[in-house]
């Protein structure tokens, strides 16, 4: 039986850096994240929930949301599974973070504060980013590569392209990373005679120290997550299978040599996409049980409000 909780859920997560109580173990994270730039002393959380600035516009829900003793913003997200434009939808809410900066009136001067958006992901965004750990995205020249603007900083953890050992974290960052990463499975917490942050974390974290009330939420919320893990797997190789099914029909009825070969991509795309629909419908059906709104839904799983709202009439 796990020692200690899942850092992946959503009560895990907010339970480590959510806490007002604890917000030490949030700040000495952003602190070695940033090693070198900058130092976090202090921070604040903010609303997780933004009202939408026009009838009919969706509001912006984060993981963590806070700022900083200088008002600069922090977005700390976790997210288990790869999403329809994932990128486009971390611009999207970094972007409303700084527009809504703005001040009514002639007497404001643009005078930003930075946003940061810390995005840890538990799967790789293939195709379309590195296949590395830790992506910085910053705004700067296309060819001198000189800083632009520091009011916009995208930070992409790639938690499946971290594979040091205990012994091989080199920094407080990586130590970080390396007991998020590991800490089901964990029996104990390492790293605690080198900084006290993790003696602190081993006492959040053991599942022996929660209330009966607090147990609850996060039984529930660990079967929410192994459900969603279940479902995607089964969805990828479910769509493998129709899509080598189907490309092997296909290429015997249009020939050996280029019928296989156009019918199997052909198929596995198409399988894919199918299996990765129906995973999607799966997950909004039981997002939809746990009575998240539609908003919300539309965000993680790309599907349209129309096919929600299809979802909870069947």
């Amino acid at each position: 039986m796990p020692r200690f909780i899942n850092p992946f859920t959503d009560v895990g997560f907010k339970r480590i850096f959510g806490q007002e109580v604890n917000k030490d173990l949030l700040i000495d994270f952003l602190n070695n994240l940033l090693e070198g730039e900058k130092r976090v002393t202090d921070i604040t959380f903010l609303d997780k929930e933004l009202p939408a600035e026009f009838e009919g516009d969706r509001g912006v829900i984060y993981d963590i949301y806070c700022t900083n003793e200088d008002g600069e913003q922090f977005i700390v997200e976790m997210q288990n599974r790869e999403q329809v434009y994932f990128r486009e939808r971390a611009l999207y809410y970094l972007s409303q973070a700084v527009a809504r900066q703005g001040e009514k009136g002639v007497d404001w001067k643009f005078n930003l504060k930075a946003v940061y958006g810390v995005f840890f992901m538990n799967f790789r965004l293939k195709d379309v980013m590195p296949d590395k750990f830790r992506t910085d995205v910053v705004l700067a020249d296309r060819d001198t590569h000189e800083p632009f603007s520091d009011k916009l900083r995208f930070i992409f953890l790639q938690l499946p392209c971290f594979t040091k050992e205990e012994d091989e974290c080199g920094n407080d960052f990586e130590r970080w990373i390396y007991v998020l990463k590991n800490m089901e499975t964990l029996q104990r917490m390492p790293f605690k005679a080198r900084k006290a942050v993790f003696e602190k974390l081993e006492k959040i974290v053991d599942i022996a120290s929660m209330s009966r009330g607090e147990r609850m939420k996060y039984d529930e919320a660990i079967k929410v997550y192994r459900d969603n893990m279940a479902a995607m797997e089964f969805a990828k190789l479910k769509g493998l299978a129709e899509g080598e099914a189907k490309g092997r029909a296909e290429g015997r009825a249009e020939g050996r040599a280029e019928g296989r070969a156009e019918g199997r991509a052909e198929g596995r795309a198409e399988g894919r996409a199918e299996g990765e629909k129906k995973e999607r419908l799966r997950n909004a059906a039981g997002m939809i049980k746990n009575g998240i709104p539609e908003n919300v839904i539309s965000d993680i799983t790309g599907l349209s409000i129309e096919e929600i709202k299809a979802l909870k009439e069947n």
